[in-house]
């Protein structure tokens, strides 16, 4: 699986979410002001495509876009290619990490271990 860039991700998220869409969708579920151009998403989405994270329907000279990949195997991929690079494949580390750098309350450390008890 071919590693996303940010803008790219930031499509792909909007492209879950709407499960089918057109380029015009995707601009209009965008929140930033101004909206980015036309052509700008379409690229976009094109890209997405050449990467294998969508498919399309055409009619005519309009396309509608829908996932090939889902959320969860991306999140997945994501999760794995993060644990090797930043963590040397260790969850500890990953879990250590996240401790140090926030601060969790007793309910999330408490959910936290529910987790791992359920996990055994």
């Amino acid at each position: 699986m071919e590693e996303l860039t940010k803008t790219e991700e930031r499509v792909m998220q909007i492209i879950w979410k709407l499960k089918k869409c057109f380029v015009k969708d995707i601009i209009d579920a965008m929140p930033d002001e101004p909206k980015p151009p036309y052509n700008t998403i379409s690229s976009v989405v094109r890209i997405l495509e050449k990467k294998e994270y969508v498919g399309y329907k055409a009619y005519g000279k309009t396309y509608e876009y829908f996932p090939l990949i889902t959320k969860s195997e991306y999140r997945k991929e994501s999760l794995k290619k993060m644990l090797s690079g930043y963590f040397d494949n260790s969850a500890e580390s990953l879990f250590s990490f996240m401790l140090k750098e926030k601060q969790l309350s007793n309910e999330e450390l408490n959910k936290i271990k529910d987790i791992i008890n359920q996990n055994k």
